[in-house]
């Protein structure tokens, strides 16, 4: 996050723009002292170390501000698991549910499709029952819209490490929970290792069943993943995208197809993917036309949110580009039409 102290009117217009969320794990919205508490309450270190006993990772920092430190983006993976497993139970997803819900309306959220990982829910307590886990943040999102009118939808993520076979129950499941508010399936985990083409099976399931598809690409491999999460999963989204403008030609192709890009500045940060803010590839993305929406993607975790990302946008490249990124990701959102007029009406009461 930039270290600056913005104007108070920039402030201000920023607090007034509908956010939207495209681009955001809620698993990694989870509040450093709830992780505290649950890791607690069952025993658990807050650092996950494949293969080693919990009682091996006793080391794990518990300092309130050091719990989420971490150095590369291998690094945040394990972190990622560490509070994927904290998670053990459908009551801790309905908390989990509210306090991002609370943290959104706060900052202003006004729509949000937020990724979900079973997968990862399975893989540490393979006896929790996922629907019911599913239906707990279902719940609490319909008495958020009841009460604030504000939508939030699901997007489940097949976790690359797990292999086609388990993407491909994972989107099984996904269409099983659509009526529990699952619009659609991502693709997440280890890019490096896991490339687009081995998931063409779970993808094509997911498209006859209905469901929404955008895939994690641009990040940790290079432009080529890009294509191939466009031309071989027929991704309608592309979650970072930001190393597309190593190939021209992958720039040209999601431009010329309308491809949205889900860029995150502070994650791609943080995980190393830029060296710095300024070195971050978003104004040669905006000066190429392509089309950008601006996110957070594990706020918690990374200790900055969407309202922060937002206004560091607007200091960077001006309040019309950030503007038109929240144009973009309302009419890049998988809601109902009427939904973004009624978004598209809002942000322009706030010219």
């Amino acid at each position: 996050m930039l270290e600056f102290e913005p104007q108070e009117s920039l402030v201000a217009r920023i607090a007034a723009l509908p956010k939207i969320h495209l681009h955001c794990h809620l698993e990694g919205t989870l509040r450093e002292s709830t992780f505290l508490e649950l890791t607690e309450r069952d025993g658990l270190p807050t650092r996950y170390r494949p293969g080693a006993a919990a009682e091996e990772e006793d080391r794990s920092p518990r300092e309130p501000g050091q719990v989420y430190a971490f150095a590369d983006f291998s690094e945040f993976l394990l972190l990622f698991a560490a509070v994927s497993r904290a998670l053990s139970r459908p009551e801790d997803y309905a908390r989990l549910a509210e306090e991002f819900a609370a943290d959104a309306l706060r900052r202003g959220v006004a729509y949000g499709e937020l990724f979900i990982s079973p997968s990862v829910w399975r893989f540490f307590h393979p006896e929790l029952d996922l629907r019911a886990c599913t239906e707990a943040i279902y719940e609490v999102f319909a008495r958020i819209e009841r009460s604030h009118g504000v939508a939030f939808r699901t997007i489940v993520d097949l976790t690359r490490n797990f292999g086609a076979a388990g993407a491909l129950e994972t989107a099984r499941f996904a269409a099983s929970a659509t009526e529990l508010g699952v619009i659609g399936i991502g693709l997440g985990g280890d890019e490096a290792r896991f490339p687009p083409e081995l998931f063409t099976d779970a993808f094509a399931f997911a498209r006859s069943e209905g469901l929404h598809a955008v895939v994690h690409a641009g990040e940790a491999a290079g432009a080529q993943s890009v294509r191939a999460a466009v031309e071989q999963l027929r991704a309608e989204r592309i979650g970072h995208g930001i190393r597309a403008v190593e190939d021209p030609a992958v720039v040209a192709m999601l431009r010329e197809r309308e491809i949205v890009l889900e860029v995150c500045p502070t994650s791609n940060l943080r995980t190393g993917v830029v060296s710095a803010l300024e070195a971050h590839p978003l104004p040669e993305l905006l000066a190429a036309g392509l089309r950008v929406t601006i996110d957070d993607d594990d706020p918690a975790i990374f200790g900055a949110h969407i309202d922060e990302e937002y206004l560091a946008l607007a200091r960077l490249a001006g309040e019309p580009a950030l503007r038109a990124c929240i144009a973009n990701a309302i009419e890049a959102s998988f809601a109902p039409l009427s939904l973004k007029r009624s978004l598209e009406e809002r942000l322009r009461s706030t010219e």
